[in-house]
Formats: C-alpha cells, sequence, structure tokens
C-alpha cells in the first residue's frame, strides 16, 4: 500500500467524530474498552469496539489483551508522519511570513 493510500485511510479514519473523542482520551493515557464505553455512554459497547477497529486498521490504535481486559493505547506516529507533510512545512512558511512582517514593521 502506498504512503497516500495509508495517508487517505487515516484522515478517513479520524473523520469520524467518536474516533477523534476515542483518541483524545488515549492520548492522555491507555485506557480499557470498558473504560472507553463509560466514557461514551450515548454509544453502546458493539459501537465503539467498532469504532476502536477502524483506528487499529490504520495503525492509530494498538490493543494489548491483559487477562480479560483489552487495554487500548494511542499509537501517534501515523498522525506524527501527517504533521511532517502537511502541518509542519505551513506552520515554518507561516512563522518566516510574520517574522519578515515584524522586520519590515520595525524598520
Amino acid at each position: 500500500m502506498s504512503t497516500e493510500d495509508e495517508n487517505d485511510l487515516i484522515f478517513r479514519a479520524l473523520s469520524h467524530r467518536v474516533r477523534r473523542r476515542i483518541i483524545d482520551l488515549l492520548k492522555v493515557e491507555p485506557l480499557t474498552t470498558g473504560t472507553l464505553c463509560a466514557q461514551m455512554p450515548e454509544l453502546d459497547r458493539c459501537t465503539v469496539m467498532q469504532h476502536l477497529g477502524v483506528l487499529e486498521e490504520v495503525g492509530l490504535v494498538v490493543a494489548e489483551r491483559r487477562g480479560r481486559e483489552r487495554w487500548n493505547h494511542l499509537d501517534a506516529l501515523p498522525i506524527h508522519a501527517i504533521h511532517e507533510r502537511w502541518i509542519g512545512p505551513y506552520a515554518a512558511y507561516a512563522v518566516s511570513m510574520l517574522s519578515r512582517l515584524r522586520q519590515q514593521v520595525e524598520a
């Protein structure tokens, strides 16, 4: 699978607000599936599991079995790769533009 295809899958996975909420919860600490379900009482367990499955498929979540519990860990490397490609260069450009503007104003 090409990098472009992988990026498409990651963007598609992040397009749903429930999956973004799961990512936000997991960025603080790994959580069990039960804890994630408790954080989203408006959803049933099956729905939460489906969203976790999508996140796992694209490599954003890694599940670890510990006895009867399933611990979900965030793998932020795919998001970091997208940041490096899309956000980093634009942010650097914006900072350089602001710096030039400041120099012009001060001159």
